[in-house]
């Protein structure tokens, strides 16, 4: 064989090939898992986002000293208050961004291309007594 001939041989390319399938079949399953992980760390952040939003809206309720079914306003948004905490159909707008999520009912928060989006959501349930605090319950077993 010619010396001045570089390159691989059909064995060295084989064995890399062979190599790479090995870690791509390891590799895959934990890439597609971290798409599962993304939206229940999503579900999580905007629960925790309706928590800050509702306790915010509730301070300023406090702090204005308004009555507690009175309307306070947010970042130029009116929100309709029910025992000095937001109500259901108000709560989406003490939010400024909350993208990837289907608000189309007052109070529920699903997460668009969740397997399940009915197990995989916010729920705000505004207070249902005097002195009592919203039910926010946070859902991720179909994500």
């Amino acid at each position: 064989m010619n010396k001045s001939m570089k390159g691989f041989t059909l064995i060295e390319l084989v064995v890399v090939i062979t190599i790479l399938g090995i870690l791509a079949a390891f590799a895959i399953p934990r890439f597609a898992n971290l798409e599962v992980e993304a939206r229940i760390a999503a579900v999580q952040g905007l629960g925790g986002s309706v928590r800050s939003a509702a306790t915010l809206a509730h301070s300023l309720s406090l702090a204005q000293g308004i009555a507690p079914g009175a309307s306070v306003t947010m970042e130029g948004q009116t929100i309709t208050m029910v025992e000095r905490y937001p109500q259901d159909a108000s709560i989406d707008d003490t939010l400024v961004d909350f993208t990837g999520f289907d608000n189309s009912t007052a109070g529920l928060f699903t997460k668009v291309g969740a397997t399940t989006p009915a197990t995989c959501s916010v729920t705000y349930a505004e207070p249902t007594g005097a002195n009592l605090p919203p039910t926010i319950s946070v859902q991720v077993a179909g994500c």
